[in-house]
């Protein structure tokens, strides 16, 4: 975890600065020192998990992204979605080796709906464990297929819902973030499956890659970058697994006998 990063989140609680946070691939918003909203290219995104979980639409978002935000902030399941993405992101930015830049800006309009002190922030990051942790550590997130082993081991192995969720969607194209973005699930809590698949002997391990190269530098002008929501294609409902009773007797029944 980036000991410059921590010192100037703690620098900016102080004084209770509002604005942005640029990091490598994403940012912070802070309101009055609280951060209110973070954002990072390797995450799902807000976006995409109230969309997924039903608690706004495509036009609702688009309007509080425009400036009308009312309708959404309404919404009683939008501060613990809010909540888990700047979790998300964060586990992935604090372990980022670019230099942070703040720059003064309006309060985000999540404001009223989500405000976490960077102390707890880097506590909860802290607890979740090393983002380097093998097998598959953090950096590897958008840069590795998930792959399912052909051929499991002859003995029980017993799934979550969640493992089998993120197993069925493993096809041997999709990272972890696209895992992710494809259920509309926190890329950390996707990774964590894939962690324990991985040690379950039902997902391949990483092929080693090279590192990556420098983060870009941010544009020193101009205002706050913020992602733009994009509405998630219409995926046929025969190409959504559901997990059910039935299918987790069946896939569990099929890996028995591989």
């Amino acid at each position: 975890m980036s000991g410059e990063l921590t010192d100037e989140l703690s620098r900016l609680e102080i004084e209770k600065c509002t604005g942005v946070l640029f990091l490598g691939d994403g940012a912070f918003q802070l309101t009055d020192g609280a951060i209110t909203s973070a954002d990072c290219l390797r995450t799902s995104g807000l976006a995409r998990l109230v969309l997924e979980a039903g608690v706004a639409t495509a036009e609702d978002w688009r309007r509080a992204e425009a400036g009308e935000p009312d309708r959404l902030l309404a919404r009683p399941r939008l501060e613990t979605l809010a909540l888990l993405s700047v979790f998300d992101a964060a586990y992935f930015l604090l372990a980022s080796p670019s230099v942070p830049e703040f720059r003064p800006a309006p309060p985000h309009w999540l404001a009223g709906v989500c405000r976490i002190s960077p102390h707890l922030l880097v506590q909860e990051c802290v607890r979740r464990g090393d983002p380097e942790s093998t097998p598959w550590p953090a950096r590897l997130v958008d840069r590795a297929p998930v792959v399912p082993v052909r051929r499991g081991r002859r003995r029980r192995v017993v799934l979550t819902g969640g493992q089998a969720e993120v197993l069925a969607a493993a096809d041997t194209r999709r990272s972890v973030t696209g895992i992710g973005d494809y259920l509309g699930r926190t890329t950390y809590g996707c990774l964590v499956a894939v962690r324990e698949l991985t040690t379950a002997g039902l997902i391949e391990a990483p092929t080693p890659v090279s590192p990556a190269g420098p983060p870009p530098t941010p544009v020193p002008a101009g205002p706050p970058r913020r992602r733009r929501a994009r509405p998630p294609a219409p995926v046929p409902a025969a190409d959504r697994w559901k997990p059910d009773a039935d299918l987790l007797v069946r896939l569990r029944a099929a890996l028995e006998d591989a």
